[in-house]
């Protein structure tokens, strides 16, 4: 095991963590433990509109009845100064388009695959067709490919930045600033090392390590580990009834079984009710895995 190893969880405050979400902040606090590494929790809540004043709390009373502790804690929402500094540094530009204007000239284009991720056209890079409206600030992605290795998977994944993402958003056209740009710069000033998170992001990673090298920034090492799903098999989720951790914790339902259910659903044999330290030993044998496996 390496050290210096610092991780983190980054929940957004949008309602109740589902076990879903407990399950992904249980592996992101066993890797960080289980190098003898620091543990951050993040609250990503740029998007204030969506956010519940109190899912903060809710969030930090779920993770401590889980026995998920932190080192330090971080606000998104506090932390503008450092977005706006580095979105200056990169070379960009106002887009004034809708997302249906978006659609229709990818639509006019030559289109893309089926199945791929729709890529902006360009068409505000020369110039804004609509300077009337509120703009979104684009970054101008280089004519590079970029790669991606993935430790839970033991896969590299490589994109070739202006035809398969296609110029990144970097600021809504209200003022939010967008995920991409917020998490490469949180990762680097936390000093994080280990990013665990969903599989759901995968695909995105590309752009962020090249928003780190074009902002010189260092890349961690990424896990991206299974979306637990529901009966239907579906990745849970709060708008589709996924159960909340909150629910659970004030039915008094013993924190122990949870963990193990938690571990359970990854196929690990555990007893009824567990610790979140008695589950590093297996932790560390899935690493082992992991890394046999790269």
């Amino acid at each position: 095991m390496t050290n210096g190893v610092v991780g983190r969880f980054a929940p957004s405050p949008t309602g109740a963590m589902h076990l879903g979400n407990a399950r992904t902040a249980l592996l992101a606090w066993l890797h960080s433990r289980a190098h003898g590494g620091r543990h951050l929790l993040r609250f990503e809540d740029l998007d204030t509109g969506r956010v519940r004043a109190w899912a903060y709390d809710v969030t930090r009373a779920d993770l401590a009845w889980l026995g998920l502790d932190w080192d330090e804690e971080l606000i998104q929402s506090r932390r503008l100064d450092l977005y706006h500094a580095a979105a200056e540094r990169l070379d960009t530009y106002p887009c004034t388009c809708t997302r249906r204007e978006v659609q229709a000239a990818i639509q006019d284009s030559a289109g893309a695959p089926h199945g791929a991720e729709p890529v902006y056209p360009g068409t505000c890079r020369t110039g804004s067709l609509h300077p009337e409206r509120p703009a979104a600030l684009r970054w101008h992605v280089p004519d590079k490919v970029v790669c991606a290795r993935d430790g839970w998977r033991g896969e590299t994944l490589c994109q070739h930045l202006p035809s398969e993402v296609g110029d990144v958003v970097l600021r809504r056209n209200d003022g939010v600033f967008a995920y991409h740009l917020a998490v490469v710069v949180d990762d680097a000033a936390s000093g994080v090392s280990d990013v665990l998170r969903g599989e759901d992001l995968w695909t995105a990673t590309p752009r962020q390590v090249a928003l780190q090298r074009a902002l010189g920034l260092s890349t961690p090492r990424y896990w991206h580990v299974p979306l637990m799903l529901d009966f239907r098999g579906e990745r849970l989720a709060k708008r589709g009834g996924a159960p909340p951790v909150q629910a659970l914790r004030e039915a008094g339902d013993p924190p122990g079984r949870v963990l193990s259910e938690l571990a359970r659903s990854l196929g690990w044999s555990v007893p009824d009710e567990v610790s979140a330290a008695d589950l590093l030993p297996l932790w560390r044998t899935e690493l082992g895995r992991a890394e046999l496996g790269a």
